[in-house]
Formats: C-alpha cells, sequence, structure tokens
C-alpha cells in the first residue's frame, strides 16, 4: 500500500500517455505510416511538451516518485521482457550469414563515436548512448544502456532524439536508395537489419522495399538481421558495466561500487535468461503448449515490453528540459549523422565483399 500511495500517480500518468503514443504510432495517412516514428518518440515528444507547458508536475511529491520509478525499473522491465521476443538458435542459424556485417557495422559506429567524443569534446555519457544505440538497436540498446552507465533523463532524452531523427531518415530514403544503387533483395534485407537503428524503421523500411522490389520476404529477413544484432547488448553493456566498476574502484569510490550487482547488471542476466527460455521452447515440437508460447505469449510479451519502453520514455520526457534540449542538440546529431554515415557505408562495403550484395531472396 506504501508503494501504492507514492508511486501510482506517476505511474498511471506515464500508463495514460504510453496509451496515446501507441495509439499515434499506429495511424497511417495515406503511404506514410507513423510506425516509423514509433510509440517510444511519441511518449518522450509529449511528455517534454507537458513538462515545458506545466513545469511544476514532476515536482509535485505526489507525482514524481512513480514517473522516477518508470523511468528507471520500469525500463529495466522492458528489456527483461524484450528477452522473450528472441529465439537465439533461430537467430544465429538464420542471421549468421549477416555476421560479418553486423560485427563489421557495430565496431564502425562505436569507433566513430568515440573518435567525434574527443573531437567535439562530447559528455561521454551521451556519446555512449548514441554510438550504442546506433550500432544495436535504437532505444531498446540504450534503455539497456543508460542503467548500467547510470546515465540521466536528459542525456538519454537526448540521445533518443538523435536516434528517432535518422530513424526516419532511413526508413524514408533506404527502400528506394537501395534499389537505385541494384542491391538484391537478400542484400537489402542485411543492409535494412544492419544500418536502421530501431526494429519498428526495420520493420518500415522493410515493407516499403517488399513493394518497390515485388518480393516477398525482406520484411521477415531483415527483422531477423535486426534480432541478430539485438544479442550484441549483452556483451557491450556487461563490458560497460565491468569497465566502469574498475575505474570507479581506481578512482578511490566507495567500496560497494565493486559490487557484483555493478559488474553484472541482473536485468541483463534476466533478458538473457528470458531469451534462453524461448529458445529452449522452440526446441520441444509442434506441442499445444509450445505453438500457445511462442504465437501468443512471445507476442503479448513483444507487445509489452514496447509499451513499457513507451512508459519509461514519456517518465524521461517529463524530466526534460526540450528548450535546453534543442540549443545543446548539434554536437549529439553531428555524432549521430557520422555514426548513420559511417554504418551505411561498411554494411554496403562489407555486402560487397563478401559477395552478398547483388544476392536475391
Amino acid at each position: 500500500m506504501k508503494f501504492l500511495r507514492k508511486n501510482s500517480i506517476g505511474i498511471i500518468i506515464c500508463i495514460i500517455i504510453a496509451g496515446l503514443s501507441t495509439v499515434l504510432s499506429e495511424i497511417s495517412i495515406g503511404t506514410f505510416s507513423f510506425e516509423v516514428i514509433g510509440a517510444p518518440v511519441f511518449a518522450i515528444l509529449i511528455g517534454m511538451i507537458i513538462t515545458l507547458i506545466k513545469p511544476d508536475l514532476v515536482t509535485n511529491e505526489k507525482v514524481k516518485y512513480g514517473v522516477k520509478f518508470t523511468s528507471k525499473k520500469v525500463l529495466q522491465w522492458a528489456v527483461i521482457i524484450l528477452g522473450f521476443s528472441l529465439n537465439l538458435g533461430t537467430i544465429l542459424s538464420v542471421g549468421s550469414k549477416s555476421l560479418p556485417v553486423i560485427i563489421s557495422t557495430i565496431s564502425i559506429s562505436l569507433i566513430t563515436a568515440f573518435v567525434m567524443m574527443e573531437i567535439l569534446k562530447m559528455d561521454k555519457k551521451v556519446s555512449c548512448l548514441i554510438g550504442v544505440g546506433s550500432s544495436i538497436c535504437g532505444g531498446s540498446a540504450i534503455a539497456a544502456t543508460a542503467p548500467v552507465i547510470d546515465a540521466g533523463d536528459e542525456e538519454i532524452a537526448q540521445s533518443i532524439s538523435v536516434i528517432f531523427l535518422f530513424n526516419v531518415l532511413a526508413a524514408l530514403i533506404f527502400p528506394t536508395f537501395g534499389h537505385a544503387i541494384g542491391l538484391g533483395s537478400e542484400g537489402f534485407a542485411i543492409f535494412a537489419g544492419t544500418a536502421v537503428n530501431d526494429t519498428s524503421s526495420v520493420t518500415a523500411c522493410a515493407s516499403t522495399a517488399e513493394s518497390i522490389y515485388s518480393v516477398d520476404g525482406i520484411l521477415s529477413a531483415a527483422v531477423t538481421v535486426k534480432l541478430t544484432r539485438t544479442l550484441a547488448i549483452i556483451p557491450i553493456t556487461l563490458a560497460l558495466a565491468v569497465y566502469r566498476t574498475i575505474k570507479a574502484k581506481k578512482n578511490g569510490k566507495k567500496k560497494n561500487s565493486f559490487s557484483i550487482k555493478r559488474i553484472f547488471p541482473f536485468f541483463i542476466i534476466y533478458f538473457v535468461i528470458a531469451s534462453v527460455i524461448t529458445t529452449i521452447v522452440g526446441t520441444m515440437g509442434e506441442s499445444a503448449f509450445t505453438v500457445f508460447y511462442l504465437d501468443t505469449f512471445v507476442k503479448a510479451m513483444k507487445w509489452l515490453a514496447k509499451f513499457f519502453i513507451a512508459m519509461a520514455m514519456c517518465a524521461i520526457g517529463l524530466n526534460t528540459n526540450i528548450v535546453k534540449l534543442v540549443k545543446e542538440g548539434g554536437k549529439p546529431i553531428a555524432m549521430g549523422f557520422a555514426c548513420w554515415a559511417a554504418i551505411t557505408a561498411v554494411s554496403l562495403g562489407m555486402q560487397l565483399a563478401t559477395g552478398i550484395y547483388y544476392t536475391n531472396i
């Protein structure tokens, strides 16, 4: 009861805004679908606008604790639940062909983010979030990494905003661009899966490409490549946690900063466990339980993970000064563009080198 009294109003506000954002993300106008923007982006924008209009809302004692709980704990729950959508066996068997491209694009994005951070003298946490978000899976990667590096709400909001910008550009430009430069349909699926940040944008991009190429299968192949990419969340977040803990120890910070919890963030461990459960169930044959689990439960968990991310992004938006965000947005956008351009070039270059470029589904 104490938890509900303290947190309920803030949580309810985030649920309502996440629901509204989910509805908005499902609207289509002509051939354009707002799915390319996604519920998390709508949620963070609505949150920032509400705070701009009514800045004292989040400082209200009845609201602020629930908003804080949503931005921290619900964000971690979203990452855990996302694990249920990953069948490791299927991803590794189907996505293995694209592995050299995935490893190369992730590496170049992280290197580019580091170089741009040094050149632009940018905040390290924002740089890390943009690098990870660009290289792995957009908002989900930022959601997983932010608690590990102890990023603040404004740092998360800034990173999400940059990722959103290049998600939209990629979804609008890449289908026509890929077809124009002679990418095969399988080559385009790998291109979309490695060079577009967020799953919703990959879906929108690949769906458009199927119409342009007049070929089915691009969407499913692109999403599989994207899910294979998502697995990089595990080693990267754990490596960041170890690095941050060792650095804190060397700097003489308090002893408990070297705890097991900091080295291995439990929510990432639970994410792995959820993935393993789905992988095991996927090997159990065509029983009624397996069909229910894979067709109903997994889809429900995927939807819930997206909704929780939208809730968390709303909470982050409520704690973000949109005016300050716009004023300080130049350098993060420059970094995001550099990462996006580097990933695009390396994805296409690796496909040429490995012979995938002209292949068709």
